[in-house]
């Protein structure tokens, strides 16, 4: 009876990634395929004449690497400033004892039911009076305070010891260096994942781009790729070819953290 439980799991875990991985394979194959293929009936999975013509095309008449490198400047800002925030706010959230730090994390974590749209226009208003409408740090400064990554790092900031910071002082360290010696290196995992979170957040962000940024040289991929629908017209071919380029940098992030990912959640298992 186990295995039969075991083998019915393992079947609808492989169904269930079939199903979820799908449209994104149909995506990959169609951007190969000739543009009259696309529409056909019925539809074919593999294309009947495999071109890498849709990508010359996109090269061409799509500006990626501005767009890329626009893209990839927030981004990699966003996460590094997210990242350093939720860790700062979240060690000082869990590690200090003051009455009122247990208010503000209550008040905090109340902005989560807040919908984003609601909060839109007073931050746009900020931005416009500090000046960075249509600047790329337009779409990084409103970005970067996150509730979420701080709950993550004060959840784990809680399970480190006190012990520690009590011995690091009587060494003589400050709580700079207690900081950035004992508690970063040791949050390593967590920071990996707040990080492949913040990178998917900010790569694939499309509202907030499109409020600040009105010059199209200044354009993130998603307000790019959508220049490429028209009213009356859609280029299918560059569109398709375009979105699985913008794809490439997301998966390489997931690749390059997956180990600390893996490592993150070996280490639970072990504590628990």
């Amino acid at each position: 009876m186990k295995t039969v439980n075991k083998v019915l799991k393992y079947v609808f875990a492989f169904g269930f990634a079939i199903l979820w991985i799908f449209p994104v394979i149909w995506l990959i194959i169609s951007s190969f395929k000739d543009g009259s293929e696309l529409f056909n009936y019925p539809l074919t999975i593999l294309p009947e004449h495999f071109t890498l013509e849709n990508y010359t095309t996109a090269l061409q008449q799509f500006d990626l690497i501005r767009y890329t490198s626009n893209t990839a400047f927030i981004t990699v800002a966003a996460t590094v400033i997210t990242v350093l925030m939720s860790c700062m706010c979240g060690y000082a959230l869990a590690k200090y004892k003051y009455k009122w730090l247990n208010v503000l994390f209550m008040c905090l974590l109340a902005t989560t039911m807040l919908p984003t749209e609601v909060i839109m226009s007073p931050s746009f208003t900020v931005l416009n009076t500090l000046g960075l409408y249509n600047s790329l740090w337009g779409c990084i400064i409103p970005t970067v305070g996150t509730m979420t990554g701080v709950f993550l790092m004060r959840q784990f900031f809680i399970t480190v010891p006190t012990e520690l910071m009590e011995s690091a002082r009587i060494d003589g360290a400050n709580e700079g260096s207690i900081f950035v010696r004992i508690m970063l290196p040791i949050c390593k995992p967590q920071i990996a994942i707040l990080a492949i979170f913040s990178f998917q957040w900010r790569w694939n962000d499309y509202i907030w781009p499109l409020l600040a940024l009105s010059d199209p040289k200044r354009y993130t991929l998603q307000l790019a790729l959508r220049t490429l629908s028209g009213a009356e017209a859609v280029n299918w071919t560059v569109l398709l070819s375009t979105a699985v380029l913008s794809m490439i940098p997301i998966l390489i992030v997931f690749i390059v953290f997956n180990k600390q990912i893996m490592n993150a959640n070996m280490s639970s298992g072990v504590k628990g």
